[in-house]
């Protein structure tokens, strides 16, 4: 028996104002868009694969996102973490922490809050990512 985990959905305000973020910003694809009753959703996925992220804007509600305590960041990988950063910031999203190579792990990262308050963290690895995960760097040398 086999899992992959395939998608994450997330509640979000003002779906085009995310859609500005994920496919405007992080430049995610948008596969699909579909409303249901009194939900709109839409999905995206790089053209590279990895999970897949489902935003969801339900009508009937029009109060700020309640973070809670069960989430705590989304993992964005990058090639390029200071353009994303800055993309980022430029579009209005809320600065966390600027660019940073780490010296526990080959990565730059760098945290930024998206227009509905979820914090992304931009990962950019600078020696491959590990089987199975979807690298971003390696599109751009082919």
């Amino acid at each position: 028996m086999t899992q992959i985990l395939g998608q994450i959905c997330i509640n979000v305000r003002d779906i085009d104002k995310s859609l500005e973020f994920w496919e405007g910003v992080c430049e995610i694809p948008l596969q699909h868009r579909t409303e249901i009753p009194g939900v709109l959703e839409a999905v995206l996925q790089a053209e590279q694969g990895g999970s897949r992220i489902q935003l969801a804007q339900h009508l009937a509600q029009d109060s700020p996102i309640d973070m809670g305590t069960a989430m705590w960041k989304i993992y964005v990988n990058t090639s390029d973490c200071q353009r994303l950063y800055d993309r980022a910031i430029s579009a209005g999203c809320e600065p966390v922490t600027e660019p940073m190579k780490l010296d526990r792990w080959p990565v730059t990262v760098a945290f930024v809050k998206d227009f509905d308050g979820y914090l992304i963290e931009f990962v950019e690895h600078h020696e491959g990512t590990r089987p199975g995960v979807p690298d971003p760097k390696a599109d751009k040398e082919n």
